[in-house]
């Protein structure tokens, strides 16, 4: 496993855009890659019963992200979601529920000033944080 993720400029902004699209909720959404870079963003709705501190993806909107990502020879590279108002890093639900090895979670906090992207990997039954590479241009 690798311990750096390269995420070009536009995803970046496009992730911290959808969560501060919706402060007080937590977002969620797939990624897309293909040869080991991070393609395309794929907002999915949280259909969660309590959205303000847990997210559950829409199994409709899921399938179709799926299809797109297969649609466009893309794999599943990543999975992300927002904290509204704790810090970027992974909650014990979050642990609990994951279930992709080799898949990047990137977790977006809103709880400051600025918002905070971080990305983790699964190692076993725990997460191991993941340098983020934003190249310029």
């Amino acid at each position: 496993m690798t311990s750096r993720v390269r995420l070009l400029p536009d995803l970046r902004e496009r992730l911290i855009q959808h969560a501060q699209s919706s402060p007080r909720e937590e977002i969620c959404g797939l990624l897309g890659g293909k040869d080991g870079l991070l393609t395309s963003v794929y907002p999915v709705s949280n259909i969660d019963e309590n959205p303000e501190y847990r997210f559950l993806m829409s199994p409709e909107e899921q399938i179709a992200a799926m299809r797109s990502m297969r649609e466009k020879g893309e794999t599943l590279a990543g999975i992300y979601h927002s904290h509204p108002e704790i810090g970027a890093v992974p909650s014990e639900t979050d642990i609990a529920l994951a279930a992709y090895p080799g898949v990047h979670y990137f977790i977006i906090s809103l709880a400051k000033d600025q918002p905070d992207l971080r990305c983790y990997l699964l190692d076993g039954n725990k997460f191991r944080e993941i340098h983020i590479s934003v190249p310029s241009g």
